[in-house]
């Protein structure tokens, strides 16, 4: 354990003999006079000898002040250039988690207009399903899948998650994909997820009470979309992640419905960091891409689901 006499006196010691007046050391630390003289008496008690002789209203080194008075500065100046240094680290990189198929589809093909119009700044995107722990400074920022009620965070609302079958158009061509009913014939990548009954009973479509059909599970829709790009099967995805793919009919949406779910995409971030530039920047960039891409798209996602 390190036995070291109380910082805070350390530090009035230091502007004290570059000085060597505690009148203009109070001045630069924003302290009294008087509070510049406590403290040295307390670091003088602390080692038992004086650090400076006063005479007639003056102060001046004694022999061991001097000793010591280089050391304390050099061991600032490392202090102050360790800090300084992480803070221009953390200022010259902006580090952002997201799920893999929100930063490969969406994200990742627009990132190339932020750090345009930011050269100086290095984004690093780094894709995984699980909830960041901000705590470890690792992460600058996120956008995370839910209700935007995760305390210590501001939250901003992106938009709603929503689903709809999507598939190849051989696919659809070839299993006649006129009617919802038809889906429960065909084969479905992730028969046994919760979307899919979600989104047959919002179309009037019972999926029955046995047990849900077997079939291929993918860890997540770009997986699902190769699968589907191959004619595996149709797949439940969100079909604002895969517009171009849409216009281009490399994929087709079969029906118009699209199932919103109770979750939501939002912008996260620690309260602490609300005002740092590198988020503020890309906060309100994201925003307004949002914004942009919200023009093409039905209106009910971009809106925020009832509180609660």
């Amino acid at each position: 354990m390190r036995r070291l006499p109380p910082l805070s006196a350390v530090r009035v010691f230091d502007a004290a003999a570059r000085h060597e007046n505690f009148t203009q050391a109070a001045a630069e630390l924003g302290m009294t006079q008087a509070a510049v003289s406590y403290q040295i008496r307390l670091l003088e008690e602390r080692l038992g000898l004086p650090l400076f002789t006063r005479s007639k209203g003056r102060v001046s080194l004694t022999d061991a002040g001097r000793r010591i008075a280089p050391l304390i500065a050099s061991s600032f100046d490392t202090l102050e250039e360790a800090f300084s240094g992480l803070v221009a680290d953390d200022l010259g990189l902006l580090s952002i988690s997201t799920a893999q198929t929100f930063a490969s589809t969406w994200l990742a093909p627009r990132l190339g207009t932020f750090q345009v119009r930011h050269p100086d700044l290095a984004v690093r995107l780094s894709t995984d399903n699980r909830l960041v722990d901000f705590s470890t400074g690792e992460f600058h920022a996120a956008v995370r899948i839910g209700r935007g009620d995760w305390p210590g965070l501001r939250c901003h609302f992106l938009f709603r998650s929503h689903f709809s079958p999507i598939c190849s158009a051989e696919f659809a061509a070839r299993h006649r994909l006129d009617r919802p009913e038809r889906l429960l014939e065909v084969p479905r990548l992730a028969p046994s997820d919760p979307w899919w009954r979600d989104w047959l009973a919002n179309v009037g479509v019972e999926a029955g009470d046995g047990p849900p059909p077997r079939g291929l599970v993918l860890d997540n829709q770009v997986m699902e979309a190769n699968a589907a790009f191959a004619g595996a099967g149709i797949a439940m995805m969100t079909p604002m992640f895969w517009r171009p793919e849409l216009e281009s009919g490399r994929l087709v949406q079969p029906f118009p419905h699209f199932h919103l779910t109770g979750s939501s995409q939002w912008l996260v971030y620690p309260e602490g960091r609300r005002t740092q530039p590198k988020i503020v920047a890309f906060r309100e960039w994201l925003l307004a891409e949002v914004r942009e891409a919200a023009k093409g798209e039905p209106a009910e996602i971009f809106m925020p689901p009832p509180a609660g």
